[in-house]
């Protein structure tokens, strides 16, 4: 390779650095919503300190609204974690009976295990079902009103953990599905007032959980501003516009979905 050669592959290696690991980044990355949460962790852990479940969606709201959010759209609150409750989720499992209160796995977040959980039933037992855990992160975020985080996923069987071999439920990869799940049983319910993103894990899309569990996500936190708790919100929520930049990262993602869920 000839000098000249090498010196225009030297200053294209140093654009692509600063476009791909600064510049696009930076582009990317939107709080103007709910600005203090910029800077925070958005990934669980698990009880032994790996890597869970990504933040993909939040809350804005009372610990009283989320709950008659949640009920109203048909989530159930999970069952804690104890021996009752362990027997009566296998005997779900193998049994096919319906358990739609079924308790979920701890996860941490900045060292907290979660709030609250709750779960929709899908199916005849607690083998498959959408789940979601909660963390109240900010008491008062911009909208002056607590702010929640939380990991929205789907159970799509039960196996064991690819790290520690433990019995656990496994998820699908698509975890925005799980996400907007979430978000659309609250517009149905009535219980968005408006509707928004900010940046979260950011685009990933050969990532792994704690149960070793590939997953992929357009790196957004989809944010509800909840209908208070004796109120419905009448019509559809009012949606707050991406900044341009992550509207475009979004529409690309689309488009590279469909290889990514074979």
């Amino acid at each position: 390779m000839t000098d000249f050669a090498l010196h225009w592959l030297w200053i294209g290696t140093c654009w692509w650095v600063v476009a791909a690991y600064l510049f696009m980044p930076f582009l990317w990355r939107h709080y103007r919503y709910q600005k203090r949460l910029d800077g925070r962790p958005m990934v669980t852990r698990t009880a032994v300190g790996l890597l869970g479940d990504p933040i993909n969606i939040g809350l804005v709201g009372t610990t009283e609204d989320v709950v008659a959010a949640m009920n109203t759209a048909g989530w159930h609150g999970a069952d804690p974690v104890t021996l009752r409750s362990s027997v009566k989720i296998v005997s779900s499992v193998v049994l096919h009976r319906a358990y739609p209160d079924a308790p979920v796995s701890p996860l941490y977040y900045d060292g907290r295990v979660q709030d609250l959980a709750f779960e929709f039933p899908v199916g005849t037992s607690a083998k498959q079902r959408q789940h979601v855990r909660f963390w109240l992160v900010l008491p008062e975020g911009d909208e002056g009103r607590p702010v929640w985080l939380g990991a929205a996923t789907f159970d799509r069987a039960v196996g064991f953990s690819h790290y520690t071999a433990q019995v656990t439920h496994h998820i699908d990869a698509d975890i925005d599905a799980a996400r907007d799940f979430v978000i659309d049983t609250l517009v149905k319910a009535h219980k968005a007032e408006a509707r928004y993103q900010i940046t979260g894990v950011g685009p990933t899309l050969n990532g792994r959980n704690g149960g070793g569990d590939r997953y992929f996500t357009d790196g957004e936190i989809g944010f509800v501003r909840l209908a208070a708790a004796q109120d419905l919100h009448e019509g559809p929520p009012n949606v707050l516009a991406d900044p341009p930049m992550v509207s475009l990262k979004n529409a690309l993602f689309q488009t590279v979905k469909p290889a990514l869920s074979r």
